[in-house]
């Protein structure tokens, strides 16, 4: 895999700047349409397949309604990503509200938009019938503890994650809802976060399929929908592989139909992919504007951790292509840096790169989910636009630059 392959070129960019500064990031809408098809493709062995995009990945409207039209839902968990949903004609049961210490107001509006409504805790369906009315339809969402002790990136350990009903729960958490007059059911898990093993999501879908089994036997309900969650991780670095997503799809269509079918039931298989869906195809385009020389090498770049904050959060890789110099010999180490007055702002730490001079444009790879989405104003830094690279080359601001009066509308002062 030719990780430096990016879907412009440098005069392209050069072009898109004179109207839009870095930083920016920008989406590639022709490779996130043929990876949704892929995606569907892998799971049509089930006509009722739908994969509801986590909003909280790339909360920009224009997005959300590009997977729209391909099919796609929103999972959501706050008021705001509701709302979004709701901005791009996203109602009804294409809605999935996954929330946790849920106050009333966001149950009172997921209710009113018709979402499917995934509840967190047992404690939680008095607080939803107090202060809302129980729906039609509810799910419950599951942490199966040690019976899924692999540790996933992100969320860890089920046995110490905040989220989800244990097997006791669901069960009891089932006939405490048909007994009140619920008469659609569905089952939830959300387990990873940017998993590379298939195998992980197969034997997740195996756990949820048993379940659905059991509460079937125990509670005498049929389950209608079961969401596997997403997770699904994206080959950050160049060494490695993208994950098989046909071999996924097959394997649980063989789970599906010995656990499931076999047993008469037939519920829908739903998804919340989100970073599988956009991650790989979204870049930070930024340039190069100081170089420094003490202990080590530095170039400082406009963007900073402000606009992607996943390296100095999580130490995260995100290969970075010099433009004009891709086939360049890689014969320079850098720290590649930003200007907050933090020392963790590096998008690289001794990164081999081309030389690089001051006006170099330098692309950011794999910002497609958790990029823009995780900006902060730390230090008075201004959140970036965003683009959208259309199939036919044109290039769309799908999001403007922050500007200091944005950062300041909130302040009241004079007190």
């Amino acid at each position: 895999m030719n990780k430096d392959s990016v879907p412009f070129t440098k005069e392209q960019l050069e072009e898109i700047i004179k109207t839009y500064p870095t930083p920016f990031h920008i989406y590639d809408e022709r490779a996130i349409e043929a990876n949704v098809a892929r995606l569907y493709k892998a799971f049509s062995w089930m006509p009722d397949f739908k994969n509801y995009f986590a909003v909280k990945a790339l909360p920009n409207p224009s997005i959300l309604e590009l997977l729209h039209k391909l099919g796609m839902g929103t999972d959501v968990s706050s008021l705001t990503e509701l709302m979004l949903s709701k901005m791009v004609g996203i109602v009804g049961e294409e809605i999935m509200f996954t929330s946790n210490q849920t106050p009333a107001a966001e149950y009172k509006l997921a209710k009113e938009l018709g979402a499917i409504i995934n509840l967190d805790d047992i404690t939680h369906i008095d607080y939803l019938e107090a202060n809302v009315g129980l729906p039609e339809l509810i799910s419950f969402r599951y942490n199966p503890g040690a019976a899924k002790d692999g540790i996933a990136v992100g969320i860890g350990k089920p046995v110490e994650a905040k989220y989800g009903l244990t097997e006791a729960q669901m069960i009891e958490a089932f006939k405490i809802v048909k007994s009140k007059g619920v008469k659609r059911f569905g089952v939830h898990t959300m387990l990873a976060s940017n998993e590379m093993s298939e195998d992980y999501f197969v034997d997740t879908s195996r756990l949820l399929f048993e379940l659905a089994l059991k509460i079937n036997r125990e509670v005498g309900i049929e389950i209608e929908f079961v969401d596997l969650g997403g997770g699904i991780g994206i080959p950050y670095k160049p060494d490695q592989k993208a994950v098989n997503i046909e071999y996924i799809g097959e394997e649980i269509r063989k789970r599906y139909e010995s656990i499931l079918s076999a047993n008469g039931l037939k519920p829908k298989i739903y998804m919340e992919c989100a970073r599988l869906i956009t991650g790989a195809y979204g870049y930070l385009v930024t340039r190069a504007v100081h170089e420094k020389h003490i202990y080590r090498e530095y170039i400082g770049v406009d963007a900073c951790a402000a606009n992607l904050m996943r390296p100095s959060m999580y130490g995260a890789y995100h290969h970075i292509t010099v433009m004009g110099k891709e086939n360049a010999p890689k014969d320079r180490v850098y720290d590649v840096v930003g200007s907050l007055c933090e020392n963790s702002d590096k998008f690289a730490i001794n990164r081999e790169l081309p030389e690089i001079a001051i006006g170099d444009l330098l692309v950011i790879h794999d910002t497609g989910a958790h990029g823009h989405s995780m900006g902060y104003n730390y230090n008075g830094k201004l959140r970036s636009a965003e683009l959208l690279l259309k199939p036919d080359g044109t290039v769309k601001q799908i999001r403007r630059a922050e500007t200091a009066a944005d950062l300041f509308a909130t302040i009241v002062y004079p007190a």
